[in-house]
């Protein structure tokens, strides 16, 4: 993005950063005195402490990656200072591809039009902002309402309902993947001839990812290994990113760049 690498840039990141960072020592500190004056011992508090910290590991890798992701069309400021504060990387790439594709742009091209950059960077922040004005004014009633309903609709209902909004969601990153239209044109990476649709690079992507996350996953219910199930997200996302640039250095350009949707 213009000019997202300066210095006032990068100042604006690390302020919002730190802010964040400040919040966080703050409230331990205030969490862990309040934990000494209920008599909770040090080597509880201690414990807890670091095996929250090593849980933090995975959903930021998840992040990291969001913001390699992102980075490419946005630069790594806005990204970084989003994915600092809140969201996540369904919320963010949701948004920010919904916003370029109002003004015809894709996240696989470089935004150059401040115009299109603003309305990106409100999408995104809005759409993470609302959560947090909706829950504290509606939370209250609309968990009444769900108290209210558990008795009467089936609690398999209610999981199938939310597996089917999770499964809908995923469906549309799989479908644009395999059958996406894109838009060839000023793409960064490969050049004007390559556009951003399905082809040979997405596919492969998508079929590494997948497979290393069932392969994880079999793995950790084998071994009863607890911790490779919160990692193996985080750990399928780089695998595949690191397939996509063996594939784009290995195989010859014609095919690995191939778009039947281009």
């Amino acid at each position: 993005m213009f000019d997202s690498e300066n210095g006032f840039f990068m100042l604006i990141g690390g302020v919002v950063v730190a802010v964040v960072l400040g919040q966080s020592i703050f409230f331990l500190i205030k969490a862990y005195r309040r934990a000494l004056a209920l008599g909770i011992e040090r080597a509880t508090l201690r414990g807890t402490i670091v095996s929250s910290a090593l849980f933090t590991i995975a959903p930021s890798l998840a992040i990291v990656a969001t913001v390699l992701a992102l980075a490419n069309a946005l630069g790594i400021i806005l990204p970084w200072i989003r994915l600092s504060v809140i969201g996540n990387i369904s919320q963010e790439t949701t948004a920010a591809t919904a916003a370029l594709e109002t003004v015809g742009g894709t996240l696989s091209q470089k935004v150059t039009d401040p115009e299109a950059f603003t309305l990106v960077a409100w999408v995104m922040t809005l759409g993470s902002c609302m959560p947090l004005i909706l829950l504290p004014l509606f939370l209250k009633k609309l968990q009444g309402g769900v108290n209210k309903a558990e008795g009467k609709i089936p609690a398999s209902l209610v999981d199938a309902l939310s597996a089917a909004a999770f499964i809908g969601l995923i469906a549309a990153f799989v479908s644009r993947s395999i059958a996406g239209k894109g838009a060839a044109g000023d793409n960064p990476l490969y050049g004007a001839s390559f556009g951003d649709g399905a082809g040979v690079m997405s596919v492969v992507t998508l079929l590494a990812s997948v497979v290393c996350m069932l392969i994880l996953q079999r793995i950790a219910e084998k071994k009863h290994i607890r911790w490779l199930e919160t990692f193996a997200m985080p750990i399928s996302m780089f695998f595949a990113m690191g397939v996509a640039i063996l594939m784009a250095q290995v195989l010859p350009e014609n095919i690995a760049f191939l778009e039947w949707r281009g």
